[in-house]
């Protein structure tokens, strides 16, 4: 079996196996930059022990090509480009512009294709992020060792709008194993340290984590309260169910944003935007 790619092993050899993420703004168009720079949130995450970043670059959340740039120009840990990929040229950019791993959506992608552009990660080096949201789609991968599959717990049909289902994550376990990666991912709806921790005393190897880092106060006590949690009495199958991702009350008000592209299908099939 040939070597893991540099971000399983980040996630692997990890403290905090936490892929935290750079987003421009959530599903409902809220504002999660609030001003503050791409680079300087990597950076940011970087020096709180962060294995590896994520950042959107796809239109529906705010994103643009520009923001990997910044984001791997400013840090050293391996970067997931999360985007809507379904050309083998939006492979060969990710890899020109430093990505060390490339967001692939089964549920938008035929097999054939799916299969062609994992390929095509590998021979640039570069890790398939593998997102499922069935047992069938994480089965057959090329290399699902050097794949990592992510569960993702929220509704892409719904435009990522619910609040997340994090029952599936528990379901899909089982079959996310077996299919061979050595880094099974949950992905999406982690809404705070007590469900990161229950997600990894279920079996996880890491989660990506993105709003609610984002939304946090403070990064450095979200995650001090998440080591608090996994050093405690965490008991599998008593995961928490998460909360909406509703912005509180009383959260200062954010400038209006602009009206929101058609959404991640539309995108992802090339509708206008």
């Amino acid at each position: 079996m040939t070597q893991p790619l540099p971000f399983i092993s980040a996630l692997l050899g990890a403290e905090r196996p936490l892929i935290m993420e750079v987003k421009a703004r959530d599903a409902h168009g809220g504002n999660l930059l609030r001003g503050r720079a791409p680079g300087d949130l990597a950076a940011a995450y970087e020096r709180s022990g962060a294995p590896c970043v994520s950042v959107v670059t796809g239109r529906w959340f705010g994103g643009s090509a520009a923001m990997l740039t910044e984001v791997t120009s400013r840090v050293r840990v391996p970067v997931l480009l999360k985007d809507f990929i379904t050309r083998r040229d939006q492979i060969a950019a990710a890899a020109s512009a430093g990505a060390s791993a490339v967001l692939l959506t089964a549920a938008l992608l035929p097999r054939e294709s799916l299969e062609g552009l994992s390929r095509e990660c590998q021979e640039y080096g570069l890790t398939p992020f593998v997102e499922i949201t069935r047992a069938e789609e994480a089965t057959g991968l090329p290399d699902p060792h050097r794949c990592v599959i992510a569960v993702n717990n929220k509704d892409i049909a719904a435009k990522e709008r619910d609040a997340g289902d994090l029952d599936r994550s528990r379901s899909l376990l089982p079959a996310v194993r077996a299919a061979g990666t050595l880094c099974p991912v949950s992905a999406s709806a982690v809404g705070n340290p007590q469900v990161a921790a229950g997600l990894l005393a279920e079996g996880y190897a890491a989660l990506l984590v993105g709003t609610a880092l984002l939304r946090a106060p403070s990064v450095e006590e979200w995650l001090r309260e998440f080591d608090a949690c996994r050093a405690g009495a965490v008991v599998p199958g008593a995961i928490p169910v998460p909360t909406t991702a509703s912005v509180s009350p009383s959260a200062p008000a954010t400038p209006a944003e602009p009206p929101l592209p058609a959404g991640p299908v539309a995108e992802a099939e090339g509708a206008p935007v």
